[in-house]
């Protein structure tokens, strides 16, 4: 029953309240029709074809999410942050993400091979972050030599254990040591990919932290960042509360020539159109939304060729469900998956009829076998 109260508190909405309302030009299906990927983002990356993503998720972005991401129309995927000392130490977080980890174990040489049997986890975005600049420059070589299509700095997590060690979103309250590390990494890659950085709106809400973001931003786009991805949250809010949709707005107005990421509060497909028509963000990044929702993506490209966003069938979703367990087997084994795929579940209940109830079965579940009893009892076709 304890286990039961802590994983309740622990879930994410998937659709919260008390969102401020949205200033839109068009509505998010028009805006859909409209929008195309900014070409200078495809030709850094070709195969990056529509204006959204997956961000990097702790504990869910691994390779199984991403793929099932991909397998529904999502165009590129963020790691987890990984710690620049995890990289430099060879550990698990930098085994496991391998972006041809999984296709390698499930036996798939070639590229083209991969390509076909949704088993191909490119373009990638490896996120790093850490607290010295030579330690983020060296694992930035290590993401590059991994086979990373981009090297992603995170100065924006706002995880206290991550703050507490001078990581993540607490360079944006030292803008001196957070370009000395944008200036390392960039250096290091040298061209070899594209380089981008995520950034919170600041650290706090206080006029000098506003400055500091100032400084960070056009820092990293004079030392050759490709582009910027902005959560509209300070650091110090976490993730409570709405996020300002405004100022993105003001920042891409100030800022037409540059590529700019939009990120907080994109809990929906539409959520992603009226992002991009409100904020005139070249794209959005979208988080805690595709939990257990991977059919976003796909709605999304339903929308932009004009069509109504259909939601997932019981067949879609078992299929969906099935399709994550055996990626994330390559990767966890299979006594391991099934307590992973446990918070999976939780969220792609969302998606089911009996919404609660299915929660509530995936909440008890504590093994692979007990995970897939909930998948034959509640996801059959004429369930």
């Amino acid at each position: 029953m304890r286990l039961l109260r802590r994983l309740w508190g622990m879930s994410v909405e998937l659709n919260p309240s008390e969102l401020p309302p949205r200033k839109l030009s068009r509505s998010p299906a028009e805006t859909a029709k409209l929008v195309r990927v900014d070409p200078r983002v495809q030709a850094l990356l070709p195969r990056f074809d529509a204006p959204f993503f997956q961000a990097g998720l702790a504990g869910y972005s691994d390779g199984a999410m991403r793929l099932i991401a991909r397998r529904h129309g999502c165009p590129f995927c963020v790691t987890e942050a990984l710690l620049d000392r995890t990289l430099l130490n060879g550990g698990k977080g930098k085994i496991r993400e391998d972006p041809d980890l999984i296709a390698t174990e499930c036996g798939m040489g070639e590229v083209a091979d991969n390509i076909a049997a949704t088993v191909d986890d490119h373009p990638l975005a490896g996120q790093i972050m850490g607290s010295k600049a030579d330690e983020m420059a060296r694992a930035a070589d290590i993401i590059v030599k991994m086979g990373h299509d981009v090297v992603d700095v995170n100065l924006a997590c706002p995880v206290k254990k991550i703050s507490a060690n001078n990581r993540g979103g607490h360079f944006l309250a030292h803008p001196d040591e957070a370009i000395n590390i944008l200036r390392a990494v960039v250096e290091t890659v040298a061209g070899r990919v594209p380089c981008t950085v995520k950034l919170r709106r600041a650290y706090d809400d206080t006029s000098q932290m506003a400055k500091n973001f100032e400084r960070i931003f056009d820092a990293a786009y004079k030392c050759g960042y490709a582009w910027t991805t902005v959560h509209c949250r300070t650091v110090e809010q976490k993730y409570h509360g709405p996020g300002r949709w405004e100022f993105l707005t003001d920042l891409t107005a100030r800022h037409p020539d540059k590529i700019i990421f939009g990120s907080g509060d994109v809990w929906t497909v539409q959520d992603i159109f009226a992002m991009l028509d409100q904020c005139g963000v070249s794209g959005v990044s979208v988080a805690r939304g595709c939990i257990g929702n991977p059919w976003i993506f796909r709605q999304a490209r339903e929308m932009m060729a004009g069509g109504e966003p259909t939601p997932p069938t019981i067949a879609e979703q078992r299929a969906a469900l099935l399709q994550h367990f055996e990626l994330a087997k390559f990767l966890y084994g299979d006594n391991a998956t099934g307590k992973r795929m446990r918070k999976f579940g939780i969220k792609f209940a969302a998606h089911h009829p009996q919404a609660v109830t299915v929660k509530a079965e995936f909440i008890r579940c504590e093994n692979s076998a007990e995970w897939q009893a909930v998948i034959e009892k509640f996801y059959q076709s004429n369930s």
